[in-house]
């Protein structure tokens, strides 16, 4: 196989156009030579034919002088230089390639740093040896380009002489690239900002503001699956969402959220999903399922969920791992499983407060309203949903049941261990970044004014703490003035002259002061 070409000139490749005219090489070369049932990366790579090189959101593009060699060898050679580690790719080259194939290619090279890299994925991701000898002499390398992707506290593998540093284990390992808007995030740290101003907020305000965003990120948690739910059901979440990061992540923990999150079992099967799992509608004439997202097949449950929380552990202990990437692998990674019949979304959100507080990224007693601000921005969000669920679609054999769900007939379950999770943890750290700069200053500063309004309303006309609450809700819908409703129902006793007062000293705390 390796005297054919693996290099193709393209201008379209899957429906993905390219910047220009150019040979695919890498990963997307690959994946065309050996029509691999394997996800696109996000970004393929193009060898130009004018002597240039860039890169945008899709490609990466280099000169000739890049152009790997038409072997297998040195088309993952490029691959892991220019492109980082895909391991969904890795596995389904490992797996339809003779491992005689794979032991004569790398013993021309065994103590070579890319072959050294291949070799330790092979083994890792097969869990089955290769018959060679333990390599006893060179310096230990990194598997992952950190320059290129996140990686977590390397672990020594002395067969290889390769430190493995990859974010997560066999049976579940997304992997995050190393983007500039992800740089840039990590560069503000904002978090540390953040801690700076609580320590000058006043305790009661502070604790105020985190109950109020506690509750309101519950109910949004809610709305974003279209539901209203009653208030003691949202306090009820509200109040684990409060605890999260207190108890470690179990299969008993995780159905302990979803009986928190269900209410009322009678028509939901609680646990792990025993049937077929879709995102999606039905067709109004048939019932027919329509898909957007199809669940890993509940056969692949147990293996899944013990990987996840295997990883997530691991993610626990990596002191230096970014916390916000972290909880975007775990949290994302829980909801394309879809391990429950319902509650998958709202324990999806859960387990992103779980996994920044449980690495420290949290101040205490703050809880980000991390589904508020998904809530505002939920088309957003869909798409960063689909941008891991379309692809998907395509290799996933299916067709629906007497019950109208849908029957996975093909082997699904690389697609959920093995996933680019870069769009995810970026959308997510937008949206801690608004949390930190927005919201939760504008929460706290919106309290201090409201107590200076109640101290003048007590002050002047000794209202009750329920009044008062009314009295600045109706200021804040009419744009700081009082309707003639409530100043002829609920403020009758109010004279002009005392409601033109409140009004001025309404305007003057909330839109006049800094």
């Amino acid at each position: 196989m390796d005297s054919k070409r693996f290099s193709q000139l393209v201008t379209v490749f899957h429906g993905r156009l390219a910047p220009e005219e150019g040979y695919l090489v890498g990963y997307g070369a690959l994946v065309a030579y050996y029509k691999l049932a394997a996800v696109l990366p996000d970004r393929l790579a193009l060898i130009s034919q004018k002597h240039r090189q860039y890169e945008n959101e899709e490609w990466i593009v280099l000169t000739p002088r890049h152009q790997p060699e038409e072997t297998v060898m040195a088309q993952l050679t490029f691959a892991l230089k220019y492109e980082g580690v895909d391991l969904g790719i890795f596995k389904k080259l490992f797996e339809i390639v003779d491992p005689k194939e794979w032991t004569t290619w790398i013993g021309k090279e065994p103590t070579g740093q890319y072959s050294r890299r291949i070799w330790f994925l092979y083994e890792w991701l097969l869990n089955k040896q290769l018959p060679m000898a333990d390599l006893n002499t060179g310096n230990y390398i990194d598997l992952l380009d950190e320059n290129l992707q996140y990686g977590a506290k390397p672990e020594a593998s002395k067969r290889h002489r390769v430190r493995n540093n990859l974010p997560g284990v066999p049976a579940f390992c997304p992997l995050v690239r190393r983007t500039k808007k992800l740089e840039r995030f990590l560069q503000l740290n904002a978090v540390e900002k953040l801690k700076t101003i609580i320590v000058k907020i006043h305790p009661d305000v502070m604790a105020r503001a985190a109950a109020f965003m506690l509750l309101k990120d519950s109910k949004a948690s809610y709305a974003i699956e279209g539901e209203r739910p009653p208030q003691n059901r949202a306090q009820r979440w509200g109040r684990a969402i409060g605890q999260a990061g207190q108890k470690a992540i179990s299969k008993e923990e995780l159905i302990r959220l979803q009986q928190i999150v269900i209410d009322n079992p009678r028509f939901t099967k609680m646990g792990w999903r025993k049937e077929g799992g879709f995102v999606g509608e039905h067709d109004r004439r048939h019932g027919t399922p329509m898909p957007e997202h199809i669940s890993a097949k509940w056969e692949d449950l147990p293996a899944l969920m013990e990987g996840l929380i295997s990883a997530e552990q691991k993610l626990e202990t990596a002191t230096h791992f970014d916390a916000v990437v972290a909880a975007a692998m775990v949290a994302f990674g829980f909801v394309f499983i879809h391990p429950f019949v319902d509650g998958n979304g709202r324990i999806h959100r859960y387990l992103i407060h779980h996994v920044l507080i449980r690495k420290g990224y949290v101040p205490p007693g703050i809880i980000f309203p991390v589904s508020a601000i998904i809530l505002e921005r939920l088309e957003e969000y869909r798409k960063v949903l689909e941008a891991h669920s379309l692809p998907r679609l395509e290799l996933i054999e299916w067709k629906p049941t007497n019950d109208n769900n849908v029957e996975v007939l093909n082997d699904t379950i690389d697609l959920y261990r093995y996933f680019d999770a870069t769009r995810q943890a970026e959308f997510l750290y937008s949206c801690v970044q608004q949390t930190i700069e927005h919201t939760i200053p504008e929460e706290v500063i919106y309290l201090e004014r409201y107590d200076r309004m109640k101290d003048y309303l007590d002050n002047h006309f000794q209202m009750p703490d329920k009044m008062v609450a009314l009295l600045v809700r109706f200021l804040e819908q009419g744009g700081g003035k009082l309707s003639e409703r409530a100043k002829t129902k609920e403020f009758t006793e109010l004279n002009e002259i005392e409601i033109h007062s409140i009004e001025n000293k309404y305007e003057e705390i909330f839109f006049s002061a800094n």
